[in-house]
């Protein structure tokens, strides 16, 4: 589809630009919507910000165009979800150590 922009006006130009850039928006925000929608509230996902080691968290909340993420140690972050990746889940098993048991008294 060719459109000719050489017979527009001034003020047809600003309009279809105008319409150009929400559509550009709304595609966007629909790419961010389709990849948030990969990963689930409560979901352990990490990612790396910058010259920072990776950051793990707990998704807790789906945004506009991020989602939030809560570290362990209570931090928040707001992610966009293309820089998210799933992570492993919190390992839970006991350590190797001795065994201690506890009898109540009778």
């Amino acid at each position: 589809m060719k459109i000719d922009i050489d017979g527009l006006t001034e003020e047809e130009l600003v309009d279809l630009n105008r319409r150009v850039v929400e559509r550009l928006r709304f595609l966007a925000q629909m790419r961010a919507h389709c990849t948030m929608m990969k990963f689930s509230i409560g979901q352990r996902v990490s990612f790396d910000p910058g010259d920072r080691p990776t950051v793990t968290g707990t998704l807790t909340r789906y945004n506009k165009k991020t989602v939030t993420v809560v570290t362990s140690d209570g931090r928040q972050w707001n992610v966009a979800p293309g820089f998210l990746r799933a992570a492993e889940p919190k390992d839970v098993t006991p350590r190797q150590g001795k065994i201690v048991s506890f009898r109540p008294p009778d």
